[in-house]
């Protein structure tokens, strides 16, 4: 290998390692993981009678109901559930949820809790169904196997029910697409989804997936079951969580549809981000959805159902779905206590029952609102608060004093729960997280200071727990107008006024999944900031209404801030590119006095690397069909077949450097998002185009040097053996026609085409390696054999002229089969990129194989017209007369009206600009330009030779 495709190759590895590196990062240092282990006593029982009379998967997939062996017997006894595993998923994966379902519906053996001891509650019957870890994520008629069995797994579980009885359904991962495919269906009461890609598949090898998630995205635009989809956030390093919004921008739905996003930082009580696969055992986050299922199934009607997922599965964007009270409240003289003007209400361990009055604040020049803030540890401000609350509650009202006060209670504008870290420990505490009974609620109103004269805060039932403080804070929240570019070049210090509470809108700043910030606190240094305090400064971070991250801001908390989003991402439309909205809540002991906000780099780089690595496939499929557009143009013009080493070299001088530029401009044209690289045009993202075509062509250039490693241990052994090739004279059109048409019917029945591919590229390996043995067995004979015997020379002739004609025809010969060479590893450089856009599908049926063998079809993937045009060309590749048939392959076809090479050309811009968020079509494209090729020029001459 040359230096400079050495440098390509050195910069290419060096550039992944690290992404990769900065890519696991975001686990530990973006957003940690602070869950809880679950635990329970499995016990599974296997649905016999739903057999193969039912449905013929039923001799591939199985159903199981689980049952908690200490809790519960083997009869049914509650409403049915079922739950649909991801992709690789297990039914077994069912049995957290299911565990809490049954510990919290029965306080000990057979015993029912007494807060369900109302008739209207029932249990849960967790049905499971088991797809033996099917690899659904990269097949499309996969998926379609596993929506018909869960159709007919719904209708044989209901009709082991009373008729009109209901089920929820709950999907992880892929099993959440599943669940929605199996819409419309009035049977369904509730979907909860978890971990689920609803917007854009995680990877997209199948055309049928696009179809799948076509029909998902109308089902979710107009069925009117309940649908909430659970999302983990950047510690899900599975899937990109921005695609597990239901965005009403994408699926374009109702408002009064209940379509609802909840990220699990948000989540009250969880406030941490989750794994793909500890999304089903995270304890804070099982039995809140466990609970949901619990009374989903006591109501009725889907206005009821959705109420009981805002309850349980909220994450404070939405008002606690109770109705607050109304009526008006008298207050005598000595029946509360006036607090003097512009102090804060702390009460800390309150006692029975206390009223606590505080004068509205003066209104400065124009201020027509003031901004009142309660917090409330561990109690209640009702209708909301922890799961298990201290006994007392605060109730805020609006009053007039005159003299006595006349109340009436203060709607809020915000009342949900947060955090409350604990001081010298990390947020989330690794392995342990929150307890249900943890949490601050947040109350706050807009108080109009011409409504009333002061505020009033009734305490109840204080017992000598927790605390609750309050007062006025800022009434307006901050707008600082500083945009990407400053934080790109530097940090920007923002000052905070001394408030209770204060809110710092960034409305230009984009909120986008590619971009990390980091934020740095200052405190006031008069301030006392201690373990003492009520409530030390905690941020709130929201960039898109259904998430939320937070942070504490203590000075002992030593992880890094860093602010991150899933509110836009590439290839998906979005409704909130830009906007952060920064809120630091603290009772007064320690203030914040500054932030600082910069990007932080090694975060952000670790954030593209799992987005852009399909891309990065595609657009290595793309440099090779300009690779193939330049060796083409160069045989045609009568030059000899460069090798793959002089192909490359001129890409990089001559077609890397403008290339490299045009991706600047091309990335700053306003395209559909799903073209390029997904952000529509957006300029901050211009350079990811010019780093990652360099990145690309150096991965092609290892690709070259790893193809050479593999091929030399082969060639050396046919060199060693010898190797016998075959005389295609021999061969007949109708014999070869034959043995391919024969091929073609096992693909249509049998075994999928990508097999086929495979086995494509498996022969055209093995015949580069012999091609390799044979110049090299060549090279050796000609340089060291015997000297051929040679006749006398004739009148006029010397010895050494005989010489000289006896070996003349060997360096013609020589040539012939390096140029032979030349195009066989061309070729297979190409088809070796277009395998990674085959293999998950391979995979996929090995898979398939080994768990259900040929006892159910292999659905899709019979189309033998993908992979015929590979089939042909390595068939008449491995003959005899390659070299005549990769000289007809490049070279010029004569009178041609229009040059196949143009089939190349469309595939360029297919994998560049549409390959990304279609992968499927670079492989078709790759087949309709090979295929295009071989037609035109290769079949004619090998159809003329054999005939």
């Amino acid at each position: 290998m040359s230096r400079l495709l050495a440098v390509f190759s050195a910069f290419s590895l060096a550039a992944v390692l690290v992404l990769y590196y900065a890519g696991l990062g975001i686990y530990h240092s973006l957003s940690p993981q602070g869950c809880r282990m679950s635990w329970m006593w499995p016990s599974y029982v296997l649905q016999t009678k739903f057999d193969h009379t039912w449905t013929p998967l039923a001799r591939r997939y199985s159903l199981w109901l689980y049952r908690e062996a200490n809790r519960e017997s083997h009869e049914l006894h509650g409403a049915p559930v079922l739950f649909i595993p991801g992709n690789a998923g297990s039914s077994h994966q069912a049995r957290s949820i299911a565990s809490s379902a049954a510990n919290q519906y029965h306080s000990s053996p057979y015993e029912v809790s007494p807060e369900f001891a109302n008739e209207k509650y029932s249990g849960l019957d967790f049905f499971a169904v088991e797809f033996n870890e099917d690899l659904s994520a990269f097949h499309g008629p996969t998926i379609d196997s596993e929506t018909t069995y869960a159709t007919r797994a719904i209708d044989y579980i209901l009709s082991l029910y009373p008729p009109n009885t209901s089920i929820i359904v709950m999907g992880h991962s892929m099993g959440g697409v599943v669940a929605t495919a199996l819409l419309p269906n009035p049977n369904i009461s509730a979907i909860i989804t978890m971990s689920t890609p609803h917007i854009l598949p995680p990877v997209r090898f199948d055309r049928r997936i696009d179809h799948i998630y076509a029909q998902n995205h109308k089902h979710l635009a107009a069925d009117p079951t309940p649908v909430l989809s659970l999302c983990g956030g950047a510690t899900d390093l599975m899937i990109q969580s921005e695609s597990c919004i239901l965005s009403p921008t994408v699926l374009n739905f109702n408002t009064s549809l209940y379509r609802r996003t909840v990220f699990t930082s948000a989540l009250e009580g969880c406030w941490t981000g989750v794994g793909h696969l500890a999304m089903v055992w995270c304890h804070q986050v099982r039995w809140r959805v466990a609970r949901a299922a619990l009374e989903i199934a006591a109501v009725q009607t889907v206005k009821e159902r959705a109420l009981v997922m805002d309850r349980w599965l909220r994450d404070g964007h939405v008002p606690p779905p109770v109705a607050f009270p109304t009526g008006t409240v008298r207050y005598e003289a000595g029946q509360y206590r006036r607090a003097p003007a512009n102090q804060h209400l702390l009460i800390r361990d309150p006692v029975g029952t206390e009223t606590y009055a505080l004068p509205l604040p003066p209104p400065e020049e124009g201020q027509t609102m003031a901004k009142f803030v309660l917090y409330a540890s561990q109690g209640s401000v009702p209708p909301l608060s922890p799961h298990h609350p201290l006994p007392f509650r605060a109730t805020v009202y609006l009053c007039d004093d005159i003299p006595d006060l006349s109340c009436t209670p203060l709607d809020p504008t915000t009342l949900k729960l947060i955090p409350s870290p604990m001081p010298g420990l990390p947020f989330p505490v690794p392995d342990e997280g929150s307890d249900e009974s943890e949490g601050v609620v947040l109350y706050e109103a807009d108080v109009p200071l011409n409504a009333g004269s002061l505020v009033a805060v009734t305490i109840e039932r204080g017992d000598r727990r927790g605390w609750v403080f309050g007062g006025y804070a800022e009434s307006e929240p901050m707008n600082i107008d500083v945009g990407l570019t400053s934080l790109l070049l530097s940090s920007v210090d923002i000052s905070l006024p001394s408030s209770i509470r204060v809110q710092i809108n960034l409305p230009i700043v984009p909120a986008n999944a590619l971009l990390v910030y980091r934020l740095t606190p200052g405190y006031d240094q008069e301030s006392s900031c201690t373990s003492e305090s009520v409530l030390s400064p905690l941020l709130a971070h929201t960039s898109h209404p259904s998430e939320t991250h937070y942070f504490p801001l203590a000075p002992n908390f030593g992880r890094r801030i860093l602010l991150h989003s899933h509110a836009a991402g590439p290839y998906i439309t979005s409704d909130h590119p830009v906007g952060h909205t920064l809120t630091v809540h603290t009772s007064g002991e320690c203030l914040v006095n500054e932030i600082q906000l910069t990007v932080d780099w090694w975060a952000t780089i670790g954030r593209w690397g799992s987005r852009y690595g399909t891309a990065a496939a595609c657009w290595a499929v793309g440099i090779m069909a300009v690779l193939m557009w330049d060796v083409l143009c160069i045989a045609a013009n009568g030059a000899p077949i460069p090798d793959v080493q002089n192909a490359l070299e001129f890409f990089a001088r001559r077609r890397l450097p403008f290339m490299v530029m045009g991706s600047y401009f091309v990335s700053l044209l306003p395209l559909r998002v799903g073209l390029w690289l997904g952000n529509g045009g957006n300029h901050y993202f211009a350079p990811l185009a010019m780093i990652l075509l360099p990145i690309t062509f150096g991965l092609v250039c290892v690709m070259w040097l790893l193809l050479r490693i593999l091929l030399w241990p082969l060639q050396r052994l046919l060199q060693v053996l010898g190797s016998r090739r075959e005389d295609t004279a021999i061969r007949r059109p109708r014999t070869a026609i034959l043995s391919m048409g024969l091929i073609f019917l096992v693909i249509f029945i049998l075994v999928p085409w990508q097999v086929a591919y495979l086995g494509c590229w498996l022969i055209h390996f093995y015949t580069c390696a012999s091609s390799l043995a044979s110049l090299a067995s060549h090279t050796s004979s000609a340089g060291t054999g015997a000297v051929p015997l040679i006749a006398m020379p004739g009148h006029g002739e010397t010895a050494e002229q005989e010489v000289d004609v006896a070996h003349r025809p060997t360096i013609p010969q020589r040539r012939c089969l390096e140029q032979q060479i030349n195009a066989h590893l061309h070729l297979l450089l190409l088809m070796t990129w277009l395998l990674p856009l085959v293999a998950p599908v391979l995979a996929v049926w090995v898979r398939t194989l080994a768990t259900a063998g040929f006892t159910t079809p292999f659905d899709g993937d019979h189309n033998f017209l993908y992979v015929a045009p590979f089939l042909i060309l390595v068939e008449v590749l491995s003959g005899g007369e390659a070299s005549v048939h990769a000289k007809a392959f490049f070279g010029s076809g004569g009178k041609e009206r229009v040059s196949p090479r143009w089939g190349f050309a469309a595939l360029a811009v297919i994998a560049f600009f549409t390959g990304p968020r279609t992968t499927y079509m670079v492989f078709e494209t790759a087949s309709v330009a090979v295929g295009w090729v071989v037609t035109a020029r290769v079949v004619p001459v090998y159809w003329g030779a054999t005939s």
